[in-house]
């Protein structure tokens, strides 16, 4: 399997100083100069998402619409970015399952191009919409600097597109606000980071990779986020490798001890709350990933299936996890409540009482997760009542995917056991940062209801 990664680039003027407001996106990549920034390179198989090929495995594709659906999908068509998305929603649901007046769409999930041409179609569009973003300021970023790299824009731009199936010249608006708005500005604060943690060590050093943290309530995206810049360090040349927390939930059999060991506490009655994870293979695995900083060196990164028992989830066979091996830049490692620290116990009695062993054992995550992490992006909601239909679009695409993932109904059940700690832990978390974070080090994205970022505190 192959793509394109990024070369040493040729010596030439920047596209604005070159008729930009004539010279077309397409134009610039059928250019000879352009085209030689190209060449082919294998991607380790580290998810089913790892070719831009043409020649996609049927299952490959499966899985890639899967992602697609489950993490681009706001339930909004409108065209203006704010509340949209790259997928509109028409889940065939009961208006009223997720309470609270939400409502949602009817019919099948699927992707839509729009008919007519964007707006950025040329390089001189693209720098102002590129402009205007939100994210800007918050990367360290301005219009100068955006000028003087904008070939680098326009190429993971459409390599972005490429990766996502997506048609460059015929973006919608929300399209085009997660690529250029909130995936690439990212991505460029991660590469910063990164400079930053190798200037720390000399050459001769065997330098660890920086650990990313990604705190996001669940179904904002977070995932495909990873996903995106993990092929974009990979353009790079950069070598990186994803983790979850979800990867280190207690297996089926052990989540069932715990259970019982909590008799009525239904925050504790399955997967999810600080309790439920295996923290000693936690640990276990982040020093393994610290220790790739040769080749040659190999592990396995631990999965976890959701979609087992019916979606409440067990861990993969140790045989389906995928290898990665050294040398390591980053490790990007993503979870809905990263970051989180006690609070004090009046204050989770207040929320609910059966937050309060949920707290007790949260104790323990700083040294299992937290201290590892380098480097944090928060990715802030206003509501976490929108986790509800997030979640559930996210099942509704392993339903259709011929995956057994959870009922309307159990999803309903399911996310009410995850809001008490969102209403407990997310007022520190969005005050004080994350547990250990250093604010020097630290990004905060805040996102609307159609996941896509915004001007926020």
């Amino acid at each position: 399997m192959a793509v394109f990664t990024l070369l040493s680039p040729p010596t030439r003027p920047s596209l604005l100083t070159s008729s930009s407001s004539l010279f077309s996106i397409s134009d610039y990549f059928n250019n000879e100069a352009t085209n030689s920034y190209y060449s082919c390179k294998s991607i380790p198989e580290r998810s089913p998402f790892s070719t831009i090929s043409a020649a996609h495995k049927q299952k490959t594709e499966r899985a890639k619409l899967q992602l697609m659906q489950s993490h681009m999908t706001p339930g909004s068509s409108s065209s203006s970015g704010s509340g949209c998305s790259w997928m509109k929603n028409n889940s065939s649901i009961h208006n009223n399952i997720l309470g609270h007046g939400q409502a949602t769409r009817e019919g099948p999930l699927h992707s839509v191009f729009p008919t007519t041409p964007a707006s950025v179609s040329s390089v001189k569009d693209l720098f102002e919409f590129i402009c205007s973003g939100p994210l800007l300021d918050k990367v360290g970023l301005t219009s100068d600097k955006v000028a003087e790299s904008i070939d680098k824009w326009v190429i993971y731009g459409s390599q972005l597109c490429r990766l996502f199936q997506l048609n460059e010249l015929y973006l919608t608006e929300p399209q085009k606000v997660r690529i250029y708005h909130y995936y690439i500005p990212v991505f460029l604060w991660c590469e910063q980071e990164i400079s930053h943690h190798r200037s720390k060590f000399k050459d001769e050093d065997e330098i660890p990779p920086l650990v990313i943290g990604f705190s996001a309530p669940q179904g904002c995206g977070k995932t495909t986020l990873v996903f995106a810049l993990d092929f974009l360090f990979g353009i790079n040349g950069r070598n990186t490798a994803t983790l979850s927390i979800d990867d280190f939930y207690l297996t089926a059999e052990d989540q069932v001890k715990l259970r019982e060991s909590n008799p009525g506490n239904a925050l504790l009655e399955f997967r999810g709350n600080a309790g439920s994870h295996d923290l000693s293979l936690s640990i276990e695995t982040l020093n393994a990933l610290n220790k790739l900083t040769k080749e040659g060196i190999k592990m396995k990164l631990p999965r976890y299936d959701k979609s087992a028992y019916n979606g409440r989830g067990d861990r993969a066979d140790p045989s389906t996890w995928p290898e990665v091996e050294g040398p390591l830049t980053a490790v990007l490692f993503e979870g809905w409540m990263l970051g989180f620290k006690p609070v004090p116990v009046e204050v989770v009695k207040a929320v609910d009482p059966q937050l309060e062993i949920v707290n007790k054992n949260l104790q323990a995550y700083y040294d299992a997760w937290d201290k590892f992490i380098k480097s944090w992006i928060v990715i802030k909601i206003q509501d976490p009542s929108c986790v509800y239909q997030w979640r559930l679009q996210a099942e509704i695409a392993m339903r259709a995917d011929g995956k057994p993932g959870m009922s309307d109904e159990e999803v309903l059940d399911f996310v009410s056991r995850y809001l008490p700690a969102y209403k407990a832990y997310l007022p520190t978390l969005y005050a004080e940062g994350p547990n250990g974070s250093d604010p020097d080090h630290s990004l905060v994205v805040e996102i609307d209801e159609g996941r896509n970022p915004i001007l926020g505190n």
